[in-house]
Formats: structure tokens, C-alpha cells, sequence
């Protein structure tokens, strides 16, 4: 068995796009996998273009061989754009593997630690806030309609959300300081009607849901740590599950944990061991979040084996579309250390469509795929129908 051929689809997924790619091999077996990255589409695009000549010819079974290939290939710039590239030929070459065998690749990666995963809802409010026409979700304009989207959470069966700092109004905001652009935006400091905002959405979010629903609030990289630190420190009475944030230093990370008694969650946007390590060295979060799509499957399994050697467990980070989903609940399947799993629920009316299959979701969990290879397939035509053409993202 050859690969014949490789192909990228851009989606657009209305405020992002989706990265699929399709390993094709000669006897007519098929990959899928995403690779979705917002911010650089044509990057993560060209430089799987770059790598098909390394590529088309090779057997597409051997997956690891082929990522030491593609990481020979990349290896003056390993990580970022590179590993999403990589990533998602490695996964699509390991749904192409597990269908050529017949089996999932829950299998194919040594059967099945769990039946379902425990899922939250991701973007909780965010997405709803800034798109409520895109998506034709309620819009968010006072602290009423967020205690109503967290009745909703609790109706619709789901034990766990996650949500950003937002401040509702006719024209809502969302606090993503750290990926915004212009003079006096590099401060990262946490001013107090910032504070007292974020107070207030944990707080309307807590009285609408009840004590036993558990509240994530993603920080991003919009604060440094003394700010991070701050703002964890206030929101102590909120029982939070986690506190989430991205730093690009173990020790300023390791910072904010000692100095709040809320749990610490991050690491979405590392890439391979070897740059978790030194974080798991110096215990700086309590939970780290992995991108499958983005670090690959095996290598992500590498990474969650290595945490579970720590004593850590780890989280998808999954807000994509249905396939990703079902390759991030392969993860969590296969390995013993899981904490929850991500999954955006407000998002573009055809996302269904896209896939053969749709997750299962059942009193807020995620059913373990059991099908061939991932266990849902890409709707080309579906992909074809809504093309990526816009020149960036919104926030």
C-alpha cells in the first residue's frame, strides 16, 4: 500500500475555518483527519503542500515512520504551524490504517479504558455574544440571558461549562486582549471593572446552574500572572472546575497555582513531550489540556502517558467541528488519565452534515467511537459547499 494523494479542504465554519485533510491511498483506501487553525489557514495548508513530495509514494501504514519523516523535514521549525501540518496527515494516516485493518482506531491503539467521556460545553456564552445572528442563538445583552444559557446548559443534560470573560450589552464583548492588536493592548493587566465583569458572569453562571455544575473560565493569554493570580483569588468562592490560561513559562504558570486555591488547567497550545515536560516538572497546573488535532494522536498519547507518570490528567482541547470530536474522544478512550473533554455546542446550522456521523451525546457524555477508523467520515460535498474565503478572524 502507497499514498496516492493528499488533499486540504478550508471550511469555513462562520467566525473560523476548519482544516480537514484527506490521505488518499492507491488502492483506494481513505484518511480523514482536521487540523483546524484559525489564525493560519494557508500556513497549516502549505506547509502539508510542502510535505506531499515526502510523502506520496511511502506506505501510509507506517504512521510513525512517516511523522519522523515529516519532523526531519520540519525539524528547524518543529512546532507550531509545522506540528499542525504534521498532525493532520499523522491522523488521517491513522484512520486510513485502522480501516485497512478493519477496526477503530480505539482498537488499533489497544481497545477501549472507557465507554463514554464526560463533555462540557465550551464558548459557553462567547460564541453567543459576539455571533448570535451567525449561529441565530439567543444574543447575550444583560446578565439575565446568561443565567437563561445556563438553565439551558442544565436542561439540555450537560454537567459542565465553560465559558470566557464577557460583558453583555446591545453590542456584547469579549475579553481576547492576548490575540488582539493596536497601541496599549500588551499590557495584560486585570483592571478592576475587568474584575468586577468577570465576577459577575461567574456568579449569574453559579446562580443559574446550581452548585453541582461545574464552571470553567478560559483566561487565554490575555493576563500576566500577577493579574491571573488576581483575578483566580476572587473567583475562590465560585467552586470553579478549573481556571484556565496559557503561558509560555512553567515557573510563571507554577506563579499563579501557588497562589489561589482554584485549579489550574493549561497547555492547549503546546506542542510534543517535549515542551510539556519542563511544566510537568515543575507541577504548573493542576490539569493540561492537549490539541489532538494539532500535536497528532500518537504523539498526544505520548504526551498523556507522560502526564500520567506525574500523577496528572489532561483534556482535550476540542473546539472544532464533529470530527475532531471523534478523534479527541479516541484519546480519551485509550487513555487512563482523562478529566473532561471539550465540545462547542452553539455553532453553524450544516455542522451536522459535515460528518457521516455525529457524536453521541447522552446526559452530558460523549459515547467512545466504535466504528472504522475514527468512526465518522468527511462529507466532501458538504466541505466543497462552503469554502473558506475570508482573509482572517474576528477576535
Amino acid at each position: 500500500m502507497k499514498i496516492r494523494d493528499i488533499e486540504t479542504f478550508v471550511v469555513d465554519a462562520g467566525w473560523r475555518p476548519w482544516i480537514f485533510v484527506k490521505v488518499e491511498a492507491d488502492d483506494g483506501t481513505i484518511g480523514y483527519s482536521e487540523c483546524s487553525y484559525s489564525r493560519a489557514p494557508r500556513g497549516v495548508v502549505g506547509a502539508i503542500d510542502d510535505m506531499k513530495e515526502l510523502l506520496i509514494g511511502t506506505d501510509p501504514r507506517a504512521f510513525e515512520m512517516r511523522y519522523w519523516d515529516m519532523f526531519r523535514r520540519m525539524r528547524m521549525s518543529p512546532h507550531g504551524i509545522a506540528s499542525m501540518a504534521m498532525a493532520g496527515v499523522e491522523n488521517a494516516l491513522l484512520d486510513l490504517k485502522a480501516k485497512a485493518l478493519g477496526i477503530s482506531v480505539v482498537e488499533l491503539l489497544g481497545g477501549p479504558l472507557r465507554d463514554s467521556v464526560r463533555v462540557y460545553w465550551s464558548h459557553c456564552g462567547s460564541t453567543r455574544a459576539l455571533y448570535p445572528d451567525l449561529f441565530g442563538t439567543p444574543p447575550i445583552r444583560t446578565l439575565d440571558d446568561i443565567a437563561a444559557l445556563g438553565r439551558e446548559v442544565v436542561e439540555r443534560g450537560f454537567t459542565a461549562l465553560k465559558t470566557n470573560i464577557l460583558v453583555p450589552g446591545d453590542l456584547a464583548e469579549v475579553n481576547y486582549i492576548g490575540f488582539g492588536s493596536g497601541p496599549g493592548t500588551t499590557d495584560q493587566n486585570a483592571e478592576r471593572r475587568m474584575l468586577d465583569d468577570a465576577e459577575a458572569l461567574i456568579s449569574t453562571f453559579r446562580d443559574a446552574v446550581g452548585p453541582d455544575i461545574d464552571i470553567c473560565l478560559d483566561l487565554n493569554f490575555n493576563f500576566k500572572p500577577e493579574a491571573a493570580a488576581r483575578i483566580a483569588r476572587m473567583l475562590e468562592p465560585y467552586n470553579l472546575l478549573w481556571l484556565e490560561m496559557d503561558m509560555y513559562d512553567a515557573d510563571a504558570l507554577r506563579q499563579v497555582k501557588d497562589g489561589t486555591d482554584v485549579t489550574i488547567a493549561s497547555g492547549e497550545t503546546l506542542f510534543s513531550a517535549k515542551q510539556y515536560l519542563p511544566y510537568f516538572q515543575a507541577r504548573s497546573a493542576d490539569v493540561f489540556i492537549i490539541d489532538v488535532p494539532w500535536n497528532g494522536l500518537a504523539q498526544s498519547k505520548k504526551i498523556g502517558d507522560m502526564a500520567h507518570v506525574f500523577e496528572l490528567n489532561v483534556a482535550p482541547h476540542n473546539f472544532y467541528s464533529h470530527l475532531a470530536s471523534y478523534i479527541s474522544a479516541t484519546m480519551c478512550a485509550v487513555l487512563p488519565n482523562i478529566r473532561i473533554m471539550e465540545i462547542d455546542i452553539d455553532d453553524v446550522s450544516w455542522k451536522d452534515d459535515l460528518v457521516t456521523k455525529t457524536p453521541e451525546i447522552t446526559n452530558g457524555h460523549m459515547k467512545t467511537p466504535t466504528g472504522l477508523g475514527w468512526g465518522t467520515d468527511l462529507n466532501e460535498d458538504i466541505a466543497r459547499e462552503h469554502p473558506w474565503a475570508q482573509s482572517g478572524v474576528s477576535w
